[in-house]
């Protein structure tokens, strides 16, 4: 087991008071399998996201990633675990706008210390990018700064991938692309899959499914 979440709460302040958007979540993810987590808008999908990445920290219960519980950890050692533990893969694709594809996509490996250059070009191969290595995140497409945004994510080889609605400002036809790529390269490394999704179309499409429902899973 890779990830187990046991009594996971959440509440944030508002202007209405103060907002719980976690109530008791448990969830698991086995390592080299993929887990597709649904919801209605603010029903907590991208909140337990950033629990397991490290971004943020619950209220109560327990986030256990590879065995290690974050929410123990300090600020130091979450920001290992988001360097070392986990890729990360946005809606939004964050590249970084003075770096090219090439820089962009081993950034994360440098950052935990593990690049390794004939998987980057592995990885630029395999997302059908080796061409665009030298152009920059504005001279590309959505679904070209998408598969850097996954290559990215992989380069330094983590156990664990965390996707949010990574297909979400793609057309269908370029998310359905992105997706197939994603799945394929997360089978063929064994790294495990968190993936939230609006679209049960998509969340079919993985190994397993989770839907949160006003912070609890339903």
């Amino acid at each position: 087991m890779l990830v187990a979440l046991t009594g996971v709460e959440k509440t944030y302040a508002s202007a209405d008071g103060p907002q719980r958007v976690l109530q008791g979540v448990d969830l698991t993810l086995d390592a080299g399998r993929s887990l597709a987590l649904t919801g209605e808008s603010g029903s907590g999908k991208s909140t337990l996201l950033h629990l397991v990445g490290g971004l943020d920290v619950p209220d109560a219960g327990r986030v256990m990633v590879g065995g290690q519980d974050l929410s123990r950890l300090d600020d130091a050692g979450r920001a290992r675990h988001r360097r070392e533990g986990v890729g990360i893969v946005f809606q939004q694709f964050n590249l970084i706008p003075s770096l090219d594809v090439a820089a962009n996509l081993s950034f994360q490996a440098r950052l935990a210390g593990r690049h390794d250059p004939a998987w980057s070009a592995r990885l630029l191969d395999r997302l059908g990018l080796t061409g665009l290595a030298g152009r920059y995140p504005e001279q590309l497409s959505g679904g070209q700064q998408q598969r850097v945004a996954i290559g990215r994510a992989l380069a330094a080889r983590p156990p664990l991938i965390l996707a949010d609605e990574p297909t979400g400002n793609l057309d269908e036809a370029t998310g359905d692309a992105v997706l197939d790529l994603l799945l394929d390269l997360v089978r063929d490394t064994g790294t495990a899959l968190l993936m939230v999704t609006h679209s049960t179309r998509l969340a079919a499409r993985l190994d397993a499914r989770a839907h949160l429902s006003r912070g609890r899973l339903a």
